[in-house]
């Protein structure tokens, strides 16, 4: 089996304290490796990353992706970097426009120009699924890509665009990963921006009935945190003569030409390839929970008007990843979302 891990590496690991973030660096320490984790805490928290603060192989730097001096000082000497952080969130970039693009596009930019003039081997950063648009095509492929539905994808697809042409000016090498729903183990619950697991999960821990944006039928390819972290490894680890080769095979069967960049530059999706709908997802983790109080069985959801900028459906085509650097899911959504009910679970009752 070809190994799927980071090792013996010094990786920067920019919102290193948010949600992806601190599930990375937990693994990455665990995998003896130099983890720098880079936050301002406007999104993460420190009590995610507190079980690593006396780890000799972590640091932590407290700074901000648009402050390019923070950026500098994170990235020396690293041999890759696993850029996580951002402004999440479709209905907060609806509410503010221009933080979100100030953090999306302004910080990554600094993060990604800071990675270059310090010869970081290879970039890897979170795309988005919502870059997919208004494209009404399922399930969604790489190279298909429609209009915007907020300032948050736009963001997004943007960052995409500059990992592009870094790439082929600088020579950087660049991975985005394009997650689906991610959903897991210290993922926030609450707040006004919380996502619907962990927020549907500990309203029905307190007995409460969630509210399902519209009649339930809206679906997601929701992803388990130990996909995502895969992932990552496989895109940073895959050697780029092994990615060019296979590039070929997989441009051959969408019709379309490889892009001849000077340096490995690639988009990914990052998902399970399965569809829940709303209500779907509503059931598994009534179910799942009502395992530990009975009561939870009885629950039932409200329904509302859809939100702004929502995509009615969502479901990835995995193929690319798993051609040209072997991505395989590890859990599918049923699985995972036992794991992240257990967690929850233990750490919200």
């Amino acid at each position: 089996m070809t190994d799927q891990t980071i090792n013996n590496s010094k990786v920067l690991v920019t919102g290193g304290a948010g949600f992806i973030g601190s599930n990375l660096c937990e693994v990455l320490v665990a995998q003896n490796n130099e983890v720098i984790c880079l936050d301002n805490f406007s999104t993460g928290k420190k009590e995610n990353i507190e079980a690593l603060l006396s780890e000799p192989n972590f640091k932590l730097i407290e700074g901000d992706i648009r402050n390019y001096e923070d950026c500098k000082n994170a990235v020396d000497g690293c041999d890759i970097v696993l850029h996580q952080a951002a402004l999440g969130s479709v209905p907060r970039s609806i509410q503010d426009p221009m933080t979100t693009t100030d953090v999306n596009i302004g910080g990554f930019v600094k993060m990604l120009h800071a990675a270059s003039e310090a010869k970081v081997k290879r970039f890897v950063y979170a795309a988005s699924s919502s870059t997919y648009g208004d494209h009404p095509d399922l399930p969604k492929q790489e190279h298909i890509i429609g209009k915007s539905l907020s300032p948050y994808a736009i963001t997004k697809y943007v960052d995409e665009l500059f990992a592009e042409n870094f790439s082929a000016i600088y020579g950087i090498e660049t991975i985005g990963l394009r997650y689906f729903n991610v959903f897991g183990k210290k993922q926030d619950p609450f707040g006004a921006y919380a996502a619907v697991i962990p927020k549907f999960v500990s309203q029905l821990i307190r007995h409460e009935e969630p509210v399902i944006n519209g009649d339930g039928s809206y679906s997601r390819d929701f992803t388990y945190i130990d996909n995502v972290i895969l992932a990552n490894q496989l895109a940073a680890i895959t050697p780029s003569e092994k990615l060019r080769e296979r590039q070929d095979a997989y441009y051959e069967t969408i019709n379309k030409t490889r892009p001849k960049a000077n340096a490995v530059c690639e988009i990914f999706n990052v998902a399970c390839g399965e569809q829940t709908s709303l209500l779907q997802l509503f059931n598994y983790l009534k179910e799942n929970l009502s395992v530990y109080d009975a009561a939870i069985a009885q629950l039932q959801p409200h329904f509302a008007v859809n939100r702004k900028g929502d995509v009615p459906h969502s479901l990835a085509d995995i193929s690319k990843g798993k051609l040209l650097f072997g991505y395989h899911p590890l859990y599918p959504v049923k699985e995972g979302l036992k794991d992240a009910t257990s967690w929850y679970w233990q750490n919200l009752k």
